[in-house]
């Protein structure tokens, strides 16, 4: 049997505001595409199909597209939901899928209970997981502890008990989790409880075949063990990843091998650091003038209009940043008492730029300071009394 093990879709989700779906619509079209050329019998979807339980129209549109397609491809799907997914809205309709070849996962209940696919050398049994929330899963399933170690060790004891009744099957289990060994980027949601959100390896052994989801960048933990990463790059920490989908062979005793099959690049993604001056004559660069652009300015003082003569050059410069507030904080002390506002502006001008706003500059900023103090519907001739004065007094 032949797996394709894809995950981490976010139909919908955006970068830096830079609408997405085409690309992801991209992606759809490559997918099915290896389907076809590669002979695919199985794809596998561990979780986060959607960017948020309520997906816009068009990511829905595209997610039903993209199931229809693949229910008329060669392959069978069995999908997981995620934590970005509602289990209730991507798990509706899950058993007039079931007749089309679509298995769709999403309810812990079904938890221990296979998708049973069979090819020339028998059966396999996919145990799909839903992401399981263990603070919803604590009272039901009795956990010993609210955590994702709790919840996945109950899940796969499930699984083994079911594989138990099934001597010689070989064993697939799709799961949404954050497994210790891999490493985060800066676009997953965070799914710690109490601080703690990884699970041991241990968890998933004497499986043939374990394809993970959650973290979006690709990574092998052991042999059956492994991340396929998010399709395309949701933040500039993804800069280096290679995107993409494990193909997977099992073959009569287990596991039999795997190989990497890259998925297309709409944008590159490039992180730029330096002066206003070097990046922008600096000929080694031009290699990324249409990628999209997170640039960090180190010069001491902030140039005017960065961003614009940056985008002259780099058009597609999303990400703007000056290394000297991030480390040194946004205000350099607390403003002593009876200090008025503008001052404060003033000193964080000074502080963030390294230099004094010019006359103009603090001219706009005591107009701008004005203006959001002045309440041109108050009635001067009424007084509040002392009561209704004081913060907190009735309204």
């Amino acid at each position: 049997m032949r797996i394709l093990h894809t995950s981490d879709w976010h139909l919908g989700r955006s970068f830096h505001r830079e609408d997405l779906l085409g690309h992801q619509a991209a992606f759809v079209d490559h997918l099915l595409e290896v389907v076809a050329t590669e002979a695919v019998d199985l794809v596998v979807v561990s979780g986060d199909v959607y960017d948020r339980a309520l997906p816009h129209v068009d990511a829905v549109a595209l997610a039903d597209e993209t199931f229809a397609r693949l229910a008329s491809s060669r392959a069978q799907v069995v999908v997981s939901s995620g934590n970005h997914d509602s289990a209730q809205r991507l798990g509706f309709g899950s058993r007039l899928m079931d007749a089309a070849g679509v298995f769709v996962r999403t309810d812990a209940a079904s938890v221990g209970t296979p998708v049973v696919l069979s090819d020339r050398h028998g059966d396999v049994a996919v145990h799909a997981l839903p992401y399981l929330d263990p603070s919803a899963l604590l009272e039901p399933w009795g956990l010993p502890a609210r955590s994702h170690e709790a919840a996945l060790s109950e899940a796969m004891a499930r699984v083994r008990a079911d594989l138990a009744t099934r001597p010689g099957t070989r064993s697939v289990v799709l799961a949404h989790a954050f497994v210790a060994g891999a490493t985060p980027s800066q676009s997953e949601r965070d799914i710690s409880v109490g601080g703690v959100s990884r699970v041991a390896t241990s968890l998933f052994g004497g499986i043939d075949y374990t394809a993970l989801g959650h973290l979006h960048g690709r990574h092998v933990l052991a042999d059956g063990l492994r991340y396929s990463g998010s399709p395309l790059a949701y933040s500039f920490s993804e800069a280096d990843h290679v995107k993409g989908s494990w193909i997977v062979d099992l073959d009569a005793s287990g596991l039999g091998s795997t190989q990497w099959i890259d998925a297309p690049v709409p944008r590159r993604l490039a992180r730029l650091s330096g002066t206003l001056k070097a990046l922008l004559t600096d000929d080694s660069l031009s290699a990324h003038e249409d990628d999209w652009v997170q640039v960090t300015l180190t010069d001491a003082r902030r140039p005017a209009r960065a961003m614009e003569q940056l985008r002259r050059r780099f058009p597609h410069t999303l990400v703007l940043q000056f290394p000297g507030a991030a480390a040194g904080g946004l205000v350099p002390h607390r403003p002593a008492p009876g200090t008025s506002d503008h001052a404060i502006a003033l000193d964080f001008v000074r502080h963030v730029r390294g230099s004094r706003a010019t006359k103009a500059e603090s001219a706009l900023l005591r107009q701008a300071i004005d203006a959001c103090c002045h309440d041109p519907e108050q009635d001067t001739a009424v007084r509040p009394s002392t009561d209704t004065a004081r913060i907190g007094g009735p309204a």
